[in-house]
Parts: C-alpha cells; sequence; structure tokens
C-alpha cells in the first residue's frame, strides 16, 4: 500500500515521499514501516503506543485516529503533521 510521507519525516525515508508498507491495521503498517524506515514510527506513536497529538493518519480520504484500524480496502494512508502556532 502506498503511504506518503510529510516533509519532516522525509530524513528515514531518504527523502521519499512516496513509500509502501503492508499490514492489515495501521499499527502494522507503523511496524513495517518501522522495520524498513528505523525510527520513524517513534515520531508517529508516542510512548504509551498512541498517535502523537501532533500526527494526522487518513486512510484515504478518512481521518483514522485509532491505531487499530482495518486497512481493507485503503489504497492510501497519508501522514500529516499538523502546524500550529499564532
Amino acid at each position: 500500500m502506498k503511504v506518503r510521507i510529510p516533509t519532516p519525516l522525509r530524513s528515514y525515508t531518504a527523502g521519499e515521499a512516496n513509500v509502501t508498507a503492508e499490514g492489515t491495521t495501521v499499527r502494522e503498517l507503523l511496524a513495517d514501516l518501522d522495520r524498513q524506515f528505523p525510527g520513524i514510527t517513534f515520531r508517529v506513536v508516542d510512548e504509551q503506543g498512541r498517535l502523537r497529538q501532533h500526527m494526522v493518519v487518513f486512510l484515504g480520504q478518512d481521518r483514522c485516529r485509532q491505531l487499530d484500524t482495518p486497512l481493507d480496502g485503503i489504497d492510501e494512508v497519508v501522514l500529516m503533521q499538523a502546524l500550529s502556532g499564532g
């Protein structure tokens, strides 16, 4: 499955904006990403195993809030970092 990587995390993917990973849930997909690109999942998931507050995951057009969400029928996962400030 295609995974779009935000610019700040592309240092883990040798600059690649689009990579592929496999899994039946978001958690498994992130584990596969981390196998291929060590350290990337720590930037997405916190020490308690939850999505970091500044990370947003889209499954197709839908925002994902749970790591155990199934990936059935999903063609693309988009990882985004929320921007803040004023």
